[in-house]
Parts: C-alpha cells; structure tokens; sequence
C-alpha cells in the first residue's frame, strides 16, 4: 500500500520517507512529488497553499494511506479542521515527528484530531518505525 505525507515544510516527510525505505539520510528539500518506493512525499508548500489542495487530491488518488505530518515542536497547524474529509475511502493517519525534541506532543495529537485522523503515530530521530512499517503492511493484508 502506498503512504502519502502531507505536512508543512520541514516537519521530516522526506526524512520519514528515506527511513521508511532504508536509505541513507540526507536533508533534500522537497521540490515536487516524490515517488519513492510505497511512499509519496509531497511538498510543504502543498499543504501551505490552498491552491495546492486539488493537486493534493488527486496524488492521494494513488494512495490507500494518507498521513498528516504534524511536528512535536510546532504549536500550529496547517490543516483545516477536518482537512482529512478531503481524502475520500481513504485512511487518514496521524504522525507526530520529532518527539524526542520535545518532553510534550499532547499540543501535535490535539492538532491532528481536529484535522480529522483516525489514528496517531508518534515518530523521532531514534525511535523505531517499526509501528509505522507495521501499520503500512497490515494494511496491504486487507
């Protein structure tokens, strides 16, 4: 199944992506769509500019899972309350990244409740991915 990440710029979409595929971690700014491997990397600017929001949906088309990427560290949002209802027959996810640079992420879940995810997954520099992996491959078994 393919995961898109959504978030505003700089909150670790293509660093979560090269994770997800293994690769080597190396900051790259997002200039366009990214397919790589089962994930689609979108950029920042997407979700920062409404005008984005269509081309937004229809890369989503591609995607069975859609992750909203919400940083430990921002006590803002880029989503729209219920933004996720963009994304029809699609599940929408929650990712919280860099919690390991902050003590707290209760502002970052909150944020992305109102955005609409159904579930939240909480990412950092050194923690594992494997509940992300996981959730991503039990969805490919339905």
């Amino acid at each position: 199944m393919k995961l898109m990440l959504v978030g505003r710029t700089g909150v670790g979409k293509t660093t979560l992506t090269q994770r997800l595929n293994e690769e080597r971690l190396e900051y790259k700014k997002t200039q366009m769509i990214d397919y790589a491997g089962e994930v689609i990397d979108t950029p920042g600017e997407y979700i920062e500019n409404r005008n984005y929001y269509k081309a937004l949906n229809v890369v989503g088309i591609d995607a069975q899972i859609i992750g909203l990427v919400q940083s430990s560290l921002d006590e803002v949002s880029v989503f729209p309350p219920n933004f996720s209802s963009m994304f029809l027959n699609k599940k929408v996810i929650g990712i919280v990244t860099k919690v390991d640079l902050s003590s707290d992420t209760k502002i970052a879940r909150n944020l992305l409740e109102i955005a609409g995810v159904e579930e939240i997954i909480e990412i950092g520099k050194d923690c594992k991915i494997e509940k992300l992996k996981k959730y991503i491959r039990g969805k490919n078994e339905n």
